[in-house]
């Protein structure tokens, strides 16, 4: 793709190079017509260098876009291998020692949760290829969100830290219900729950709410981790951007969480914003009308 550049903006300058050069032989001959030939020049060159400005934002487009899906290739290879070999060495120490009941339940339970991490994976892909392709159709049916929400923060609480308390907290109103695509739904909000632990410090809080005011559905998820800078809050739903530099970032992921959201959110007539916390993190607040 460089040497593609290189070789494009050298036919630039060539080009614009031998215009000029035959605007001055033109001028030399015909100096009556020089008003003429400056101007049909300078038309001429305006728009050959309009056209070769929005030929270089494509091919630099395109060219980034390239190495965003590198990059998605990479973090899904390390993504499926990290839960893959944990549950390999769970597996072989299961098969290999002689464990009492309540370590192999122990064992079968972290393992269940790598293979509910693995499924989050397969289906945030085969969602986003869906949404791609315009080929899903988002089937809508009344459906409890609060219990939804509800079943989605004890899948993922996390209560290994000091004094085993849980990081998750939640504020669920009751009998929330709402008409809407329940399997795309329950993407985004284990899109939402998920990103806001990735982003936090180890045993750091993340707050979930779901309430209801004045005939509008909020769900809003909380973390006090790095945080948003302003510059990228616009970017973080393009799909594969994920925050942060290539070369520094050590949180995991695809880069399509946040892609999904937004893009079954549109089809559901509902909003996103994302907004800084305080002291430190961020705040997603879903809206549905």
């Amino acid at each position: 793709m460089r040497k593609s550049l290189v070789i494009f903006y050298a036919i630039i300058i060539y080009a614009v190079a031998e215009l000029m050069w035959w605007g001055y032989m033109l001028v030399s001959l015909q100096p009556r017509r020089f008003a003429m030939i400056m101007g049909e020049g300078s038309m001429f060159v305006l728009v050959f260098l309009f056209g070769a400005f929005h030929l270089h934002r494509s091919i630099s487009k395109e060219q980034k876009l390239q190495e965003q899906k590198k990059n998605f290739l990479l973090s899904v290879t390390h993504e499926l291998k990290s839960p893959l070999a944990s549950i390999k060495i769970l597996l072989q120490t299961i098969q290999k020692r002689e464990l009492n009941r309540a370590q192999i339940l122990d064992f079968i339970d972290k393992s269940l949760l790598d293979v509910e991490r693995l499924d989050d994976m397969v289906e945030n892909m085969l969602l986003a290829s869906k949404i791609d392709n315009q080929s899903y159709t988002f089937p809508k049916a009344q459906f409890n969100l609060s219990m939804l929400v509800d079943n989605i923060v004890n899948r993922l609480q996390i209560t290994k830290c000091d004094c085993n308390q849980q990081i998750i907290h939640s504020e669920i109103e009751p009998k929330i219900e709402i008409t809407g695509d329940k399997f795309a739904l329950t993407s985004v909000v284990t899109n939402l729950v998920e990103n806001a632990i990735k982003y936090s410090k180890p045993c750091q809080a993340v707050d979930v709410k779901l309430f209801s005011k004045e005939g509008r559905v909020y769900l809003q998820v909380a973390d006090h981790g790095i945080g948003i800078a302003d510059n990228e809050k616009t970017r973080i739903f393009d799909k594969f951007y994920r925050v942060g530099s290539e070369d520094t970032r050590n949180t995991k992921g695809t880069g399509l969480g946040l892609y999904i959201v937004k893009e079954v959110l549109d089809k559901h007539q509902a909003s996103i914003r994302v907004k800084d916390n305080r002291p430190a993190g961020s705040v997603f607040e879903v809206v549905f009308a």
